[in-house]
């Protein structure tokens, strides 16, 4: 008994040839592209489009701050707080005033000038001087007010009561002055520089003579 072989195609017939009809599982790969500045693009692609995008966003970002809403000018800084009235005021001496015929030599009297730099107006409510020997008045009396436009001038008038308890020389002579305004209310001395001390001291010399313990001359 003769074994089986393989069907060997007929007459007429093909072979069954499996290649001609299979589909294929993928896509052919695309053609590289023609060309060197093709063929860089290809390579570098990602690269260039993340460039692209950043372009983008920056326009955009700047376009935003450029129409961005404004927002409201700083305000002008407030006026300065009302100073205390030792700060604002000055107290400048002008000099003796001339004696009149008649005027006692245990008395005399020096001009000075009074201003306010800046804040509101500043009441005087006393004015004295710190020794026991001399009394004091002023010209206009006390209280009396300085406005910031106008400087204004008073006349000191001293009395020597005891040569003993003045000054043989006045060093540093200062004034004692109550100032007020609407912040607060201040007792300040002022020392009003050499030119004040040397006519103080000539004036005690000439009302009491060389002895501080006798009386002023008449």
């Amino acid at each position: 008994m003769s074994g089986i072989g393989p069907v060997e195609p007929g007459e007429g017939t093909r072979a069954w040839d499996t290649t001609d009809d299979a589909t294929p599982d993928t896509a052919p790969p695309p053609h590289p592209p023609r060309g060197r500045y093709a063929q860089v693009y290809a390579r570098h692609r990602r690269a260039v489009l993340a460039g692209a995008t950043a372009v983008v966003v920056l326009a955009g970002g700047g376009y935003l701050y450029a129409t961005r809403p404004t927002s409201a000018p700083t305000p002008e800084p407030t006026p300065r707080e009302t100073p205390y009235p030792s700060q604002a005021v000055v107290v400048a001496y002008l000099g003796p005033v001339a004696r009149s015929e008649g005027t006692p030599r245990g008395r005399f009297g020096f001009e000075m000038e009074l201003s306010v730099r800046y804040g509101p107006a500043i009441t005087v409510d006393r004015m004295t001087q710190p020794y026991a020997g001399l009394s004091l008045r002023t010209d206009p009396g006390t209280p009396f007010r300085i406005g910031t436009k106008e400087a204004r001038k008073i006349v000191v008038t001293m009395r020597v009561l005891e040569c003993g308890k003045a000054p043989e020389n006045a060093g540093l002579p200062f004034l004692d002055v109550t100032l007020r305004n609407t912040r607060a209310i201040e007792a300040h001395s002022f020392i009003l520089g050499e030119r004040y001390a040397r006519d103080l001291s000539d004036a005690l010399r000439v009302a009491c003579g060389n002895d501080s313990t006798s009386s002023p001359k008449s």
